[in-house]
């Protein structure tokens, strides 16, 4: 008998740290609170302590999700984890997640390093282990804790993005599709405008102990073991190749009217009217869930879906595009059957 594979509950959580418009225009005297909002369109971003980890924000998101759910663990046959900032090279911290909740020695687990488009990523390869027969259960998790690769001084990625983990259950049903239509892109010449380019082989950290502390023409102080986002460049793909990506999901048989709500990667205000313009899809239809979070760069799909549910604008029935784009560069795209 076919099965398919369909998301059945979504949880995530927030760091206790808060950083606020507040905090970022006492340290950036020349933004103010207004400036900083009218920007980004976030007022806060959450963000790790000094001993807290993206696997910290996992177990605790996992932790919620399967709480809150009539499932025993034991039936979890998969855990999949989306992150950029692992506790280790290796092992995979998926394999150290597994353990630390409690789950079946006969569940496999593997993490992927995707970023902004990983949820989307993440559904297709839940898809593919259910629809295959190879699992009913599977628990895909995204967490990132891009603040500890953010210097102190640049204010361009530091008033941008937060800290944050979804947990996502996607469960085998009799009826189907629920998570079609799957589109990816990738092209590598980006990928140099959104890295940390020291702590991998490459550059390894123990060669580059004491990185030079440079400041750019836009006055943001960083080191090469810090993250670096060429703004412009970013924009610049994300309006080129999103909006291919948004056609190519459509065609006779299934139209944009279709459609209950677009759920994109909420990356900030401008970046995100920029898109919806673009492509010219209605305000109301266009999921924006960032101002308390910001850019939580793989969970912030997820996140919107939840707050979405939480709100009663997502509810079962609905017909969800999902989009994610960014560094890599990465993009993909999907539907989603509620």
């Amino acid at each position: 008998m076919n099965q398919f594979a369909k998301i059945t509950a979504i949880e995530y959580v927030l760091p206790v740290q808060t950083l606020s418009n507040e905090d970022l225009a006492r340290d950036f005297p020349e933004w103010n609170v207004d400036k900083i909002f009218s920007k980004t369109g976030i007022n806060k971003r959450q963000v790790v302590s000094v001993d807290e980890c993206a696997s910290d924000l996992a177990f605790n998101a996992c932790e919620k999700l399967l709480n809150a759910i009539e499932l025993e663990r034991s039936a979890i046959d998969f855990i999949i984890l989306c992150t950029q900032s692992p506790d280790y090279f290796l092992p995979a911290t998926a394999c150290i997640l597994q353990d630390r909740l409690g789950l079946s020695t006969q569940c496999g687990a593997f993490d992927y390093n995707q970023g902004c488009s990983g949820f989307i990523y993440g559904l297709g390869l839940a898809k593919g282990l259910v629809e295959t027969g190879q699992a009913k259960n599977v628990l895909l998790v995204t967490a990132e804790a891009y603040s500890k690769y953010i210097h102190p001084a640049d204010k361009s990625v530091r008033t941008l993005f937060g800290d944050a983990a979804a947990a996502t259950l996607i469960q085998a049903v009799a009826e189907g599709p629920c998570i079609d239509r799957f589109r990816y892109g990738t092209d590598g010449s980006g990928a140099k405008n959104l890295i940390v380019p020291i702590g991998g082989s490459r550059n390894p950290a123990a060669l580059n102990v004491n990185p030079e502390l440079y400041t750019d023409d836009s006055g943001n102080a960083r080191t090469d073991a810090n993250l670096y986002m060429n703004g412009a460049e970013i924009f610049e793909f994300s309006m080129t190749r999103i909006p291919q990506l948004f056609a190519s999901l459509f065609d006779e048989s299934f139209t944009v009217e279709n459609v209950d709500l677009f759920a994109f990667h909420q990356a900030n205000k401008f970046m995100l009217d920029s898109l919806r313009r673009r492509i010219k899809l209605p305000a109301e239809k266009f999921i924006a869930e960032f101002e308390h979070c910001g850019n939580t760069v793989s969970s912030s799909i997820p996140i919107a879906l939840k707050e979405s549910m939480l709100k009663g604008v997502l509810t079962e029935g609905k017909t969800v595009v999902g989009v994610g784009f960014g560094v890599g560069y990465s993009w993909a795209g999907c539907v989603i059957k509620w």
